[in-house]
């Protein structure tokens, strides 16, 4: 897989009540990524771009939200959202370095 692919599947961390909860029992990391992407994919782009090692991945699709406007109804996209257990001992620091 080539590392312009590796650069556009994650698009960026959920932080959520619900993702810092899974993050302190059970060592996972939740992540924005791309809807094409696969389980193989994400794992690869993971453990290349933060340097870490990847137990497991699961996927899950959101539906976009129905919302009323004044011009009537709109509806927000559709996205991908991946959750990813870490090794035991392994961490993703999202707060760069000073």
């Amino acid at each position: 897989m080539n590392q312009e692919r590796l650069y556009k599947i994650i698009l960026g961390p959920v932080v959520s009540e619900k993702s810092a909860a899974a993050g302190e029992s059970s060592n996972q990391v939740v992540f924005k990524v791309c809807p094409t992407a696969n389980k193989l994919e994400i794992k690869a782009a993971i453990q290349s771009l933060f340097g870490t090692k990847v137990e497991n991945v699961s996927v899950l699709n959101v539906k976009g939200k129905t919302k009323r406007t004044r011009y009537g109804v709109g509806k927000r996209s559709d996205w991908k959202k991946a959750y990813v257990r870490l090794a035991q001992g392994q961490e993703i620091d999202f707060v760069p370095a000073e």
